[in-house]
């Protein structure tokens, strides 16, 4: 994955979307202890920024807000077009891929519950996905963020073959 540029979280218009919420059972001498963990995803639609946290307390909103504040902390920039991506791109995380693959205007989101929620969240209306092998929601996300970390620009492009925009 590629060096990322810090971004500051309270410049930007975060809305925060909960992929899953997991009770964990822990077996003590005195009996059972219960807590959950929480997957969150970040983003502000409008400036292309999306970033993902798992928190986990003895309560669910306690949960909730450990994994916002965990995603407030692994923000990226996404490279988009208007609507859609660049290129068809696949990431891979543990026993999972996910494919993303631009679409037309009018087509919409495409997507599973999981990778739905980071593509709403990064702001790309238009796109076609499949999600391959593993549905355990925390390496369906990472391998979506993977993914979407592999996007390039047209000027990025260009400056690794060592030609001019214009010459693509």
């Amino acid at each position: 994955m590629a060096t990322r540029k810090k971004i500051d979280a309270n410049k930007l218009n975060l809305k925060d979307q909960v992929v899953s919420i997991n009770r964990v059972t822990k077996v003590v001498k005195g009996g059972k202890n219960m807590s959950f963990a929480a997957l969150v995803v970040i983003g502000d639609p409008a400036e292309g920024v999306v970033g993902y946290g798992s928190g986990k307390a003895k309560e669910v909103p306690q949960a909730i807000r450990k994994g916002i504040e965990a995603a407030k902390k692994n923000l990226f920039k996404v490279n988009l077009t208007e609507t859609s991506i660049p290129h068809q791109v696949l990431g891979h995380y543990g026993a999972g891929q996910v494919m993303l693959k631009p679409a037309p205007e009018g087509t919409g989101v495409i997507a599973g519950g999981t990778v739905r929620a980071v593509m709403t969240s990064a702001g790309v209306q238009n796109v076609l996905t499949k999600s391959i092998g593993t549905k355990n929601p925390h390496n369906v996300v990472k391998a979506t963020f993977d993914a979407l970390a592999q996007l390039r620009n047209k000027t990025e492009v260009a400056a690794l073959r060592g030609k001019a925009e214009e010459e693509l």
